[in-house]
């Protein structure tokens, strides 16, 4: 496939890598060339299968608005954005687009989020609980993307809604952790990301699977068909 990463961050940097070790031909796009999506014109669109998103909360509504238009398939790891997703599903509907986010594309990440599922069950037995998550000092949306998705996770198995507790520090990849308390006991759960390429290897699968596809979808949803 001919791929199109915009940004290039870490997470972009390694999304263009693993592409060019599964042999798919790669450009990427930095953020100063393409302000308010001005690069992404449809004749500049043309010659990608897919385009896959790593830039900032500010800038990806306008980047998926251009994908659309031009009916390009976009991928969106960036997260920060997601009060936008009525719109934008709406746009790709009208469009018989294709759009896949994911607040984060690791396979663990995704198994995670079903055993916080199972475990919110512990609410209802006079457990309390809560969500604590570590980025890299220089992660501009806090609380994290996936913080956000495991609260909603859970609210919605038990209508609660859990406290996040944000921290940003050093170099710190990404580390998830949910808490349950009880008189009698605790439950911990935690995922620790040791490096990015889980991110940045579901992504590309994520686009090798989203091209030919029409719909709005959400990784967690379909990370099983990968």
């Amino acid at each position: 496939m001919h791929l199109l990463i915009l940004g290039r961050g870490k997470t972009g940097s390694l999304v263009a890598d693993l592409a060019r070790e599964r042999r798919h031909h790669v450009q990427t796009l930095c953020g100063a060339d393409n302000a308010n999506a001005r690069a992404l014109t449809a004749e500049f669109l043309a010659p990608f299968n897919a385009i896959i998103d790593f830039t900032t909360p500010a800038s990806v509504v306008a980047n998926a608005e251009a994908c659309i238009r031009a009916g390009k398939r976009i991928v969106i790891g960036t997260t920060g954005w997601y009060e936008h997703i009525p719109r934008l599903s709406e746009q790709v509907l009208a469009a018989k687009g294709g759009l896949l986010y994911g607040s984060n594309f690791s396979i663990g990440v995704n198994l995670f989020f079903e055993i916080a599922q199972t475990a919110a069950a512990a609410l209802k037995f006079d457990y309390s609980g809560q969500i604590f998550e570590r980025h890299h000092a220089q992660k501009k949306d806090a609380p994290s993307g996936t913080a956000v998705t495991i609260q909603k996770i859970i609210c919605n198995s038990t209508q609660q809604e859990l406290e996040i507790i944000s921290f940003r520090e050093g170099d710190a990849v990404g580390m998830h952790e949910v808490v349950f308390n009880s008189p009698a006991d605790r439950i911990y759960l935690c995922h620790d990301a040791k490096s990015r390429r889980g991110f940045a290897e579901g992504a590309v699968r994520a686009a090798e699977w989203l091209v030919g596809k029409s719909g709005f979808f959400e990784f967690r949803t379909i990370w099983r068909d990968l």
